[in-house]
């Protein structure tokens, strides 16, 4: 008896030392009505499905700067953000006190769309028709408030030219059901949940960036470039809308074993296809833009991962 219970002793504390190579790191996404919430539970999914000692959670977040500084100062491993938020955090620019050089990209996923969402009885149909109306700018310190920030500031505009509210993708669009918004901002891979929701139910446009705009704002800010909604994408938006994007980034704390994060990036890119089935985003995560819009330094693991496949990896 005595033998045995000291053979269930050691496999039991076999078993223990087995769990606890397990490594769990938390993925911040965003909230439930935008894209990175789904993406990032797919991504997360997949990466804990092909490395069993690794267990990846998505968590919502609360969007580009707060994720940033989630890891700015080490409190969460990996995170969705806007690759123009990142270079902010990475040389500690407008909304970031401090540079948080510890920011280091994985992978770069896709645009992440401005849209600027206008309830039809408002009338506004051109970004220069903001004056005077109810506008909400995005959550504060959110990536959607930055970008709108300098969108206004390229057309002239302060947030006092408008009557302004501060809000997040859901509430944005519950104001505008509610009938207290004429325009909301939200800055994020079509279809967006929450502006689908919004169509089914009231009579919604998209406004229209116009060539000049585009190309003054991209002079100014690099990192905008243009894009286009297509018609059919939302319920009563039956023609192709031209705006602006920036890049969803992956990113993740320095502090990350490179050998972790070379097999994270590797098992990522492996499953690719799992993730792309999950949001019509996805589709556009690919190898051939993995690079693309990379605004911090690239983590040694998934610099090493590039090079192995034979893709040249920017450099700061």
């Amino acid at each position: 008896m005595k033998k045995i219970f000291a053979l269930a002793l050691v496999l039991v504390m076999a078993l223990a030392a087995g769990a606890s190579a397990q490594t769990f790191l938390s993925l911040a996404t965003g909230g439930t009505g935008g894209t990175y919430y789904p993406i990032g539970g797919g991504m997360a999914d997949v990466i804990s499905k092909a490395l069993p000692d690794v267990q990846v959670t998505a968590e919502t977040g609360n969007a580009s700067q707060a994720n940033l500084n989630l890891i700015g100062t080490h409190q969460i491993e990996m995170a969705m953000v806007q690759n123009d938020v990142a270079a902010f955090a990475y040389d500690g620019k407008f909304m970031f006190q401090t540079p948080y050089k510890n920011v280091r990209a994985i992978a770069s996923l896709y645009p992440e769309t401005v849209q600027a969402i206008a309830m039809k009885k408002s009338g506004v149909t051109s970004i220069r028709d903001l004056p005077g109306k109810r506008v909400s700018v995005g959550a504060p310190g959110s990536g959607v408030q930055v970008d709108v920030s300098l969108i206004f500031k390229s057309l002239g505009y302060k947030y006092s030219d408008v009557n302004a509210d501060f809000l997040d993708f859901n509430l944005t669009t519950e104001r505008m059901k509610d009938g207290q918004l004429d325009v909301g901002f939200v800055v994020a891979g079509y279809p967006t949940a929450s502006i689908m929701d919004l169509a089914t139910l009231h009579d919604m446009t998209l406004i229209e960036f116009d060539d000049a705009m585009i190309e003054e704002l991209h002079a100014q800010y690099p990192f905008f470039v243009k894009d286009v909604v297509p018609a059919g994408t939302y319920r009563g938006v039956d023609k192709n809308v031209q705006t602006v994007a920036v890049q969803a980034m992956w990113v993740c704390d320095a502090d990350l074993p490179e050998n972790l994060v070379y097999r994270i990036t590797k098992a990522f890119w492996e499953n690719i296809a799992d993730v792309q089935k999950v949001h019509a985003k996805g589709k556009l995560i690919t190898l051939d833009t993995a690079l693309d819009g990379i605004s911090v330094p690239m983590h040694p693991g998934a610099a090493r991962y590039y090079n192995e496949i034979g893709m040249k990896v920017p450099t700061f």
